[in-house]
């Protein structure tokens, strides 16, 4: 187990059985696999280790929940939540997987809390295929945005001290998550689409491009969220 987290943990340019195996020292990649496959750890319980020993290292009131999803390319049909589907990681419609991702920042530092793979409903529909890959018949077909909330819930549940929630459009566009946070009292800053309706400060609706082109232009700056997989990230 050590050497496996040393492994990912380094700076290695890719990461699989093999790679983590030779920095490790050993001649094959049959541990780091049997690791991963067949011994037996409650990986939950290890998720949540791994978020309590963060919160008390970093742990801040003003403390972000950042939520994403990322992609990983698979070239093996028989893996879990393998179909074409779209990855931000590569632009594209791709055969991969994709998971759903909590991560927690302040001053201090940051690190990840909670994850979840997403399957699509191809495969939760499909009880066979899912038994041969070792998916329990309880788990169900869940949205993006529902994992996210997931997360999230399970996050103040355990009492992670929070100021504000972030994620992009494909979750700030869903307005029951919105609403959920508000319930929560847990403020936010999502992204959202163009023609989205926003609650405006006198209690009406309108347009978010609507919104944004009633401000002048001295209101706006533009700031860098660093470097992406496609260039600098720019946003005003």
């Amino acid at each position: 187990m050590r050497q496996y987290l040393c492994g990912l943990a380094a700076g290695l340019q890719r990461k699989n059985g093999w790679t983590l195996a030779e920095r490790a020292g050993e001649v094959s990649p049959d541990g780091m696999q049997r690791l991963l496959r067949w011994a037996d750890w409650d990986v939950e319980a290890v998720r949540d280790d791994v978020r309590d020993y963060l919160v008390e290292h970093l742990g801040d009131p003003q403390g972000v929940l950042i939520v994403d999803d990322t992609g990983f390319l698979k070239r093996v049909s028989a893996r879990r939540g393998w179909p074409s589907q779209y990855s931000g990681t590569a632009g594209r419609v791709e055969n991969c997987q994709v998971g759903v991702f909590l991560a927690y920042r302040t001053v201090k530092g940051h690190g990840l809390i909670d994850r979840q793979l997403y399957l699509p409903a191809v495969w939760t529909d499909d009880r066979q295929r899912c038994r041969a890959a070792g998916i329990p018949d309880d788990v169900e077909f869940a949205t993006k945005p529902q994992i996210a909330k997931t997360m999230l819930a399970r996050a103040l549940d355990a009492g992670v001290p929070v100021g504000w929630v972030t994620a992009d459009e494909a979750y700030g566009q869903v307005k029951g998550l919105r609403v959920w946070l508000e319930e929560r009292d847990v403020g936010y800053v999502l992204a959202t689409r163009r023609n989205d309706d926003m609650i405006t400060t006198t209690m009406g609706t309108c347009r978010a491009d609507q919104l944004i082109a009633a401000l002048p232009a001295q209101a706006w700056c533009r700031l860098s969220a660093g470097a992406g997989a496609h260039g600098p990230r720019d946003y005003d």
